[in-house]
Parts: C-alpha cells; structure tokens; sequence
C-alpha cells in the first residue's frame, strides 16, 4: 500500500509504503488501544459508581445468595449423614449394653456392677496445651473411626459370647449335681474290702446313703440310654451326657424314665432302694468316660 503525502511546505510529494508487517503492528496497536480504553471505563465505573448501580448490585447479591444456598444445602446433608449415623451408633451401643449385661451375668458377676446404663467417669486437670475446634470433616472422620471401632468390638463380644454359653452349655452337660440330696456316702471312689466276700476289690462308683424312696436325681442333663433290672445293680438306670461321659444309677426301687427319654439336670429318674447285690437302701453312683469309671467326686465339686 503506497501513501502520497502532498503539503504546501513540502518542496515535492512524499510517498509512503505501507508494508504487511506494518499494518499488522497498527492493528495490534489499534486492539491494544481498545482493550486500555475498555478496561479504564470499567474501572472509572466501579472506582466512581461504586455499588450504587441497580444492576451491578443484583449481580452481586445473586452471586452471594447461591453460594450461601450451596453451603446450607452442604451443611444440611452433612448433618442429616451425621445423624443418621449417631441414630445407628446409639442402636449399637443399646446392642453392646444388652451382651455386656449377659456376659457378666455368664461370668458371674452383677450386671449393675459396671454401670452400663451409665456413662463411664473422666476427670483430669486442664491441659496447657493450645486448643482447637473440631471441623465439620475433622467431626466426620471422628464418627466414621467410632463407628468402624464399635463395629469390631460388637464382633469380638459376639465370638466371646458364643463362646461363653458354649462353654456353659458343657458345664451343664457335666455331671456335678449330686444324685441325692442331702445324702452322705458310705463308699467312695477306688479300692476297698468287698463287703460280699471280704476280698481287696476296686469300687467303679460311690454309695449314697438314703431311705428307700429318696429321689434319684439326674447329676447333668442327657439321654437315657438304659433303664433295666440287672442281676448285680439290681434296677439301674444310665444317662448319656454326649462326648462319650455317661452316669449310672444302681440299686434303685423304682425307676421313673425308659430309655429314648431327654432328662434335665436335677431332674427326678428314680428312688432309692435295695434291689440287686445290695446290704441296704443306698444309690450307687457312677460316671464313666467311654467305658472308663472315673471318681465321681472330681465332677461333684465342680458344683461348689
């Protein structure tokens, strides 16, 4: 592009080559210009007009009012999860306050002696340490954690209070119930002078002294597997207990279970009596590991 410059002070024309390069750096300078000038009016707009103008100020109070709608909404639904999980977690400790009071009554002692139903005492002097608060994401990581610790600690009471009644259930299996009550024993346990023919003999059991007619009672629960006269215990009757441990009740005058029948620790099976190779009203007691006669005292002062 050539530009003829014609001036009464000029001795003769001027021309001027306008070049690619140089229109390309006047449009740069030209936009350059613009954006200044764009740029300074909306400074001397807000410098100057503040925030008196009506349509700048809803702008910025809509900014506002949907920030602050998009931090209650926040806020809410984080307190609504919070919730949710104290309303869980208050479930879970009426669980934990249920199997604590059972294991302590299984292990033997008071359920009011831990005070579940109430909250445990803390005291201390204060710290000199710098405080803190607890932010929103601080608090919910703190109820996750305890959330996640009860669940753990409800697991292992469970385990431990499965074990516990299994371990009671076995005791209950044991025969530690003495077969007569009140009753003393003439015999114990092991070798002796055979009262029939003065002889040195092994005694598989023990005599309970008792008038004819004293209850028989069942020393643990179990199953009658026998209930018959026999020519030497004369009418006798025997409990399975499982695992292999059965009791044995001989010299009975009356027998009041028939085998098949489920019977309960301290339950009634018989009455005392004389029959078979007897020299006078007694019970003869026995227990037996598969097929081994074992001292029925070992088991008789589990009760105690």
């Amino acid at each position: 592009m050539n530009i003829i410059l014609v001036s009464g002070k000029l001795a003769r024309a001027r021309t001027l080559t306008l070049t690619l390069p140089h229109l390309m750096l006047g449009g740069a300078a030209t936009l350059l210009a613009l954006l200044i000038l764009a740029f300074g009016l909306q400074y001397s707009l807000l410098r100057y007009a503040g925030f008196n103008s009506p349509l700048l100020t809803t702008v910025v109070l809509n900014a506002q009012q949907e920030q602050n709608e998009k931090t209650e909404n926040y806020l809410r639904d984080s307190l609504n999860a919070m919730a949710s999980k104290l309303g869980a977690m208050q479930a879970q400790m009426l669980r934990l306050d249920t199997l604590g009071e059972r294991l302590a009554r299984t292990a033997g002692f008071k359920p009011q002696e831990f005070m579940f139903d109430q909250q445990p005492g803390r005291g201390g002097a204060v710290s000199t340490l710098p405080t803190y608060d607890l932010s929103l994401g601080d608090l919910s990581r703190q109820v996750d954690l305890l959330t996640q610790q009860m669940d753990d600690r409800t697991e292992k009471l469970g385990i431990l209070d499965s074990l516990m009644i299994f371990d009671s259930a076995k005791k209950k299996l044991l025969p530690s119930i003495s077969p007569v009550e009140g009753g003393l024993f003439s015999s114990n346990f092991g070798w002796r002078i055979d009262p029939f023919n003065g002889t040195r003999a092994f005694h598989e059991g023990m005599d309970f002294i008792a008038k004819i007619g004293t209850p028989a009672r069942a020393a643990a629960g179990g199953v009658v597997i026998a209930s018959e006269f026999h020519p030497q215990y004369g009418n006798m009757i025997e409990v399975d207990h499982g695992n292999g441990l059965i009791t044995r009740y001989a010299h009975l005058s009356k027998r009041d279970v028939k085998v098949g029948d489920v019977v309960l620790s301290r339950g009634r099976i018989g009455a005392v009596g004389n029959t078979g190779q007897s020299t006078g009203p007694h019970l003869h007691f026995e227990v037996r590991q598969n097929g081994t006669p074992l001292n029925p005292v070992r088991f008789l002062r589990l009760a105690s």
